[in-house]
């Protein structure tokens, strides 16, 4: 088995609640982020920690979210609504309801396409993001 290239059709990532998903997207996405940042250039831990933080939050992934939208199929939109709309328990102090509902959205989206194997489209959306403003990536 290779845990960065899972084996699953398009019938067994369905089944995954949307949660479930996110979860995935949740890693997914912040690997990206951490991988992008040091193929900038930096290398101080801390640097790197606290510029990752200020791009992985419920916010800055919700403007992620914005801007991406335009970007995406019928099918990929259906996903990040679906992600969107699930039902969660709790939502962090530093996250607006809504903006909480995005970020989940988004990360549903990347864990769906990421466990589907489509990299080259994760990296079209990822790099569609880069180039945002303060917290943003």
């Amino acid at each position: 088995m290779d845990y960065f290239k899972p084996e699953m059709n398009l019938a067994q990532i369905n089944r995954i609640s949307m949660l479930g998903l996110a979860h995935i997207g949740d890693a997914v996405y912040e690997l990206m982020t951490r991988a992008s940042l040091c193929e900038q250039g930096h290398t101080a831990v801390h640097e790197l920690h606290q510029l990752a933080t200020a791009r992985v939050n419920a916010p800055a992934q919700a403007a992620a979210a914005e801007r991406v939208l335009p970007l995406l199929s019928d099918e990929e939109a259906t996903i990040y609504r679906r992600g969107r709309n699930a039902r969660v328990n709790s939502v962090p102090h530093a996250a607006q309801v809504g903006e909480y509902h995005a970020a989940t959205g988004l990360e549903a989206l990347f864990g769906w396409l990421y466990l589907q194997g489509r990299t080259e489209r994760l990296n079209e959306l990822f790099a569609a993001l880069q180039g945002g403003g303060e917290g943003e990536p």
